[in-house]
């Protein structure tokens, strides 16, 4: 049996800008992308802290050591500059693999400076 676990999350990233213009994903500095091991077009799933919102889309890469947490296209009417998102990836794994997996949980600051990597 296969089943799907949280592989990596980012927990309380702060929205710092949005464009209802752009064709539409989430941009997040590329440091914390290094952080939680997500890669540029990788499927995320976020849910916003401040609202209750949830969507899915794609991770841009911005600028290393920006700060950056930038929401795009249709998913801009979801957050917005101050909302608080967590921002997660999931994994398939087999029964056995699960036993000795453990996700990656990275909690950002006010920032959006990792304050805890586990």
């Amino acid at each position: 049996m296969k089943r799907i676990v949280l592989r990596a999350k980012l927990h309380r990233a702060v929205v710092t800008e949005s464009n209802l213009d752009y064709e539409g994903s989430l941009s997040l500095d590329a440091s914390l992308m290094k952080a939680a091991d997500m890669i540029p077009f990788e499927q995320v799933q976020v849910y916003n802290v401040s609202n209750g919102e949830r969507f899915s889309t794609y991770l841009i890469k911005a600028e290393e050591g920006s700060g950056k947490v930038g929401v795009y296209g249709a998913a801009a009417h979801k957050a917005g500059p101050g909302d608080k998102l967590i921002i997660v990836t999931y994994v398939l794994l087999d029964d056995e693999e699960t036993e000795f997996f453990t996700p990656k949980v990275i909690i950002l600051d006010n920032r959006n400076r990792v304050k805890v990597n586990s």
